[in-house]
């Protein structure tokens, strides 16, 4: 009698945030394409809208994610952000150079990836997903290449994981990408686009005017995603 085929390996698991947003879709689907299981985490904070929770349960669903667990993290208790205080008003004049926009919300990056690496340790991750960006958004303290280094280095001081000498990865595949890459790759990979929000304000339409706007737009226009509006 032959012998049973051996099963093949499980493939390795890999947490990857989920704000709802492009970049955050695109790199779960990369996680995916290299051949993670991948697990959804996303955070109600205390935003200004639910519009991005809904998102990441639709793209979740559309990724087909191995799990995806929201958790209450509520920013909002002493705001400091445009985006979790309502009497700060959302800015619309671009991004400029240099300067920590309003939309920074204080620690929330420091929180989101601690927790991350909770979830990827219980579960045994060997990769914590990011989809942060460090040329759209360069003036985001939390979102830059030194920020992640030093992350790593608490991750594996951190944790037994990472004592122990397997501790979870930080990976963030589009932290030097320009967002019409990332526009390029997520048509590529199948992200549903239509399906992500990216604006800082609710509603029932994105408002197109918020910097978010502005430069998700200005990308889908440049990838072709969107054809250009006719001049008045």
């Amino acid at each position: 009698m032959p012998a049973a085929p051996r099963p093949s390996a499980a493939p390795p698991t890999a947490v990857a945030l989920l704000s709802g947003g492009l970049d955050s879709a695109t790199a779960a689907a990369l996680a995916i394409e290299a051949g993670y299981r991948v697990i959804g985490l996303s955070f109600d904070y205390g935003q200004r809208h639910r519009r991005e929770l809904q998102a990441a349960n639709a793209v979740a669903a559309a990724l087909a994610l191995a799990e995806h667990h929201t958790i209450a993290v509520n920013l909002a208790a002493w705001g400091g952000s445009a985006l979790t205080d309502a009497s700060i008003p959302v800015p619309g004049d671009g991004v400029v150079a240099g300067t920590i926009p309003s939309t920074y919300v204080p620690g929330r990056n420091t929180v989101f990836i601690a927790i991350g690496l909770s979830l990827a340790e219980a579960r045994g991750a060997e990769r914590l997903v990011l989809g942060v960006n460090a040329v759209d958004y360069s003036g985001y303290p939390d979102c830059r290449p030194d920020y992640l280094e030093a992350f790593q280095t608490l991750a594996e001081l951190a944790s037994r994981a990472g004592r122990e000498g397997h501790g979870t990865r930080l990976w963030a595949p589009l932290v030097s990408w320009s967002k019409t890459e990332i526009v390029c790759q997520a048509v590529r990979l199948g992200v549903p686009i239509d399906a992500t929000w990216s604006c800082y304000n609710g509603g029932d339409q994105a408002c197109g005017v918020c910097d978010s706007c502005r430069i998700r737009d200005a990308a889908l226009l440049e990838a072709g995603v969107i054809a250009a509006q006719p001049s008045a």
